[in-house]
């Protein structure tokens, strides 16, 4: 058999066994306790030459190219799932902790670099530049499915998904520092202004298009939507970073106004994103293990080094980072308290760490084994004791509420109508009525509810609860109608 047809068919293989087993360990992370980013790593590495030996792998371009990707299939999502409305009263803090945070946190690191690593003045900034970001990828996985307090987790996921393009211009500035001696500071200050001003506003703008567009085109498939959907956000990113603006401060913000707003598949948009993200972070961690040598970062100094680094990062940068950064900004001391150990490191800091080795910086080798070291030990020391010590400062919030059971959508390709899933609430105007008696639009049929975990057929003489989630089926042009009763509020 031809020889090249062998190899795909053996890299298909691998890459099923890939997915198969990345969906596997995310069974055994929630049981241990674990972020899955750490299975998913791990499966990197026992597959990495040094170990089993199935794949050599050393592509740190490839990486990083994969890397930047998932990236902003991962930050999509997350703003789709951000809800506006909550954040607002957040963003003071998020936008504090990841400019001013970072900055605080890059420079104490920095100093321990310094003295740590023996690294001369600009790499050690270099190197605090590349681990004083929190990891969105990190944060949206471990807060997924815990309910601590909304103030807390809005706050975390608003800083880790818009404090990645600081991370990203700090690391990158340096390492123009370091290869061009004749840079200007205060060019490269302009430069950041710029970025993140074209970010903001193009991201606003691509969002605002995007809305646009998903409920102006008629698609002759339901499927073709979430496609479309993402495929906005790669262009969103490309077309702000070919202008030089921050592409993934444009993602995000596009994301949140998407999915803030009223559009049209949106369950089919939001289920292809979560699992499209998911997909993403199993094939970007996985190959982060496959680039990492364990023979090499499992030495005495590395050991050592990094260990010293983790614990200044998370008992002295980070602490002080979120208390100076969260000044007279309403958080008690038990909350920063929380803030400052749920920093979590993740596929940002590693991302970043090839940029030195594609930049042929002197001690990027050790630099990036030190990195790969300290996400590892933050994932698994921070990452498993987030749940715990969110229980044990009583920083709770209310248990997340999600339907036991779901219906399958049906597609109805060009016909003008859309099946709408909602959930009660209690101070809802049309809790307590009977379905007879909600002035439901003009054909609009409410085809299922689910009430504790149960569905439940309706019938003219079925009474509204709380918490029932609703799947009504309505024509799209009385779909703000139909939105406008649902949320009205009692008196």
């Amino acid at each position: 058999m031809n020889e090249s047809v062998l190899n795909t068919d053996s890299f298909i293989l691998f890459l099923a066994f890939l997915f198969i087993v990345g969906v596997l360990t995310t069974r055994f992370s929630t049981r241990l306790g674990v972020p899955s980013l750490i299975f998913f790593i791990m499966v990197g590495m026992v597959m990495g030459s040094d170990v089993l030996g199935i794949i050599y792998f050393d592509n740190a371009a490839l990486t990083q190219k994969i890397g930047v990707i998932a990236l902003v299939i991962i930050l999509f999502e997350g703003g789709l799932q951000t809800n506006w409305k909550d954040v607002r009263p957040v963003i003071a803090p998020s936008l504090s902790l990841a400019t001013v945070g970072v900055l605080i946190t890059s420079g104490i690191v920095a100093i321990a670099a310094k003295m740590i690593l023996g690294l001369d003045w600009l790499e050690a900034i270099l190197f605090g530049a590349i681990v004083g970001s929190t990891d969105a990828a990190a944060v949206f996985a471990v807060l997924k499915d815990h309910n601590v307090s909304p103030k807390l987790g809005l706050t975390l996921e608003a800083e880790s998904g818009s404090n990645d393009p600081m991370a990203v211009f700090l690391t990158v500035a340096m390492i123009e520092l370091i290869t061009i001696p004749d840079a200007s500071i205060l060019k490269l200050i302009g430069d950041f202004f710029l970025q993140m001003g074209l970010g903001l506003i193009l991201g606003i703008i691509f969002g605002r298009i995007a809305v646009k567009a998903l409920n102006a085109i008629n698609l002759d498939s339901s499927g073709l939507y979430p496609v479309f959907a993402t495929a906005f956000a790669l262009l969103t990113y490309g077309l702000t970073a070919f202008l030089n603006g921050s592409g993934l401060l444009a993602v995000y913000i596009a994301a949140i106004i998407v999915g803030n707003a009223e559009i049209a598949y949106r369950h089919s948009i939001f289920r292809f994103s979560e699992g499209f993200a998911w997909m993403m972070q199993i094939l970007m961690f996985v190959i982060l293990g496959l680039l990492v040598f364990p023979t090499e970062l499992f030495t005495l100094d590395i050991l050592i080094q990094g260990l010293l680094i983790s614990v200044i990062l998370m008992l002295v940068a980070r602490p002080v980072a979120v208390f100076i950064s969260t000044i007279k900004m309403n958080f008690s001391q038990k909350e920063r308290v929380f803030l400052s150990w749920a920093g979590l490191k993740g596929a940002v800091p590693i991302i970043l760490a090839t940029f030195p080795l594609l930049a042929g910086i002197e001690d990027s080798h050790q630099m990036f084994n030190v990195v790969f070291f300290v996400v590892l030990t933050s994932a698994l020391i921070q990452g498993a004791t987030i749940p715990k010590l969110a229980d044990k400062l009583g920083l709770n919030g209310p248990k997340k509420t999600t339907p036991m059971q779901s219906l399958e959508l049906v597609s109805l390709g060009k016909a003008d109508a859309e099946m709408i899933e909602y959930e009660m609430e209690s101070d809802s105007a049309i809790v307590g009525k009977t379905l007879m008696e909600i002035p439901f639009p003009e054909g609009t049929l409410v085809n299922a509810i689910i009430r504790d975990g149960k569905l439940t057929a309706p019938t003219g003489n079925t009474a509204i609860l709380a918490g029932d989630f609703l799947y009504i089926l309505s024509a799209r042009k009385n779909k703000s109608q139909l939105k406008k009763l649902l949320k009205e509020k009692s008196h």
